[in-house]
């Protein structure tokens, strides 16, 4: 049974209110993705691999439970969603290391203008929870299935729901819930493509490529659920390439 509030307005009344707001649904579990994730790492001996479990149920359950707030938000299953992310895997497979960083091309420009060599990278430990929890396979395998799961079916939704229905149509017009998912704007096409492409440091270069095949997808089928699902078969087949190689840059 709900209780009133001193206001009057039922708790429940509140938060319908509150999520009624169109970017709330659409920001709020993006942010707190991010959020959590930044402390990813800096917590105990492991407790990214954990941190990361959690984070993955919480957005999932999420999504969940504001799934009437996102009507867009619907899978689809059509053979040019997976062809497009086949694609893209193909290509974010096949550049891996053929093209510098942000990070290399800040470091090269700072020399090009000082005068300073670049100062080497620092080394990233890479996701390997096998190698960590080698005393113990089963964890260790069952962190790798949230990996997997989480980046095939709770990032695809999370991301295309921020980026190529929120972001794009806001660019495009504040009052972005007033336009149709396959409105063209050529500048909130660019720029959305360049923010999630930077959004991918290391694969900036692909991370632009994907974004404009995803939103491209959006905009000609005028839905979301395309750009899910070639989000999806990118992911998925960038884990099990991943894991079938033990390339765990990939992750």
């Amino acid at each position: 049974m709900d209780v009133p509030s001193s206001s009057g307005i039922r708790p429940t009344e509140g938060w319908r209110r509150w999520l009624a707001i169109p970017e709330v649904p659409r920001v709020l579990p993006f942010a707190l993705f991010l959020i959590i994730g930044s402390f990813q790492g800096k917590g105990f001996a492991g407790s990214e691999y954990w941190l990361y479990a959690a984070k993955t149920l919480l957005i999932g359950a999420m999504l969940w439970a504001l799934r009437d707030w996102l009507p867009e938000m619907k899978w689809s299953f059509k053979i040019e969603a997976v062809v497009v992310g086949i694609g893209i895997a193909a290509l974010w497979i096949g550049l891996d290391g053929k093209v510098p960083s942000l990070d290399e091309l800040w470091g090269l420009t700072r020399k090009l203008v000082t005068g300073k060599p670049p100062e080497p990278p620092k080394p990233e430990t890479p996701w390997n929870p096998l190698e960590f929890f080698g005393d113990a396979p089963a964890l260790g395998w069952a962190f790798v299935m949230v990996r997997v799961l989480g980046r095939s079916l709770v990032v695809p939704p999370l991301e295309e729901v921020f980026y190529r229905s929120f972001v794009y149509r806001y660019l495009a017009n504040p009052k972005f819930f007033e336009l149709p998912l396959g409105a063209w704007h050529t500048m909130a096409f660019v720029v959305t493509s360049l923010m999630f492409g930077f959004s991918h440091p290391g694969q900036w270069v692909q991370g632009i490529v994907c974004g404009m095949a995803f939103q491209a997808l959006v905009i000609r089928n005028r839905r979301l659920g395309d750009a899910m699902l070639a989000h999806a078969t990118t992911n998925l087949i960038i884990s099990v390439y991943a894991i079938a190689t033990r390339q765990w840059q990939f992750t």
